[in-house]
């Protein structure tokens, strides 16, 4: 069987969208106020695509096709590209479905319509709004967790979600490298916490954690 990754249509979204995903380093982004809202911080950076680089999307993609998870739930939609990769192997699974949440109405536009002309809108409900109100009455259980949305947010929704989280579950904390993850990465890595946890050396960092116990 040949894998949705190698087929187009969602071969050339994905391409088209890592293309323009390399333009995020030279763009001009105005400085915030420390207290700004995330909202205000998801309008201020609608254009930046923020994403999972290629072979961390390939890596999604295994987690996921060898998890086969009911449900899979994302932080941070962007513009898709993440959840493309989550969404082939849903497709190629032949069960589940994929759940994310965005903050930024541009955005959610865009993902909408990348996941529309992959032939994938049919497996993905992307939910508008803050992770911590639109996750809230989620119901599980759980199989894949990506969390790529705003790093101090990520052990939060962790937290959020630990409850519905399936035995074994695969949770992935991207960016694992950057500071503002430190957080999130030593709550992970304490076993108390019923993780065991590994980081992967992709683009930025990957923290791979399956959920033991709790």
């Amino acid at each position: 069987m040949t894998s949705l990754l190698l087929a187009e249509p969602l071969r050339g979204v994905l391409d088209r969208l890592h293309a323009g995903a390399e333009r995020d380093d030279r763009l001009e982004i105005p400085p915030l106020p420390d207290d700004a809202s995330d909202q205000e911080r998801a309008d201020a950076l609608a254009e930046v695509y923020m994403p999972v680089s290629a072979e961390g999307g390939r890596l999604l993609y295994a987690l996921t096709r060898a998890a086969r998870p009911q449900t899979v739930v994302e932080f941070g939609t962007s513009y898709g590209i993440s959840t493309l990769y989550l969404a082939a192997a849903v497709r190629d699974n032949g069960v589940g479905r994929v759940v994310t949440t965005e903050l930024s109405a541009v955005k959610i536009e865009a993902a909408r319509a990348n996941l529309a002309e992959a032939g994938v809108a049919d497996l993905v409900t992307v939910l508008p709004g803050d992770a911590q109100e639109t996750l809230a009455d989620l119901e599980g259980p759980i199989g894949v967790l990506l969390l790529d949305g705003w790093k101090p947010v990520c052990l939060p929704v962790l937290r959020l979600l630990e409850d519905r989280l399936a035995p074994g579950a695969v949770v992935v904390g991207d960016d694992s490298t950057f500071t503002s993850m430190k957080e999130y990465v030593d709550y992970v890595r304490d076993p108390a916490n019923g993780y065991v946890s590994v980081d992967f050396p992709v683009e930025d960092g990957m923290e791979i954690s399956s959920r033991v116990g709790g």
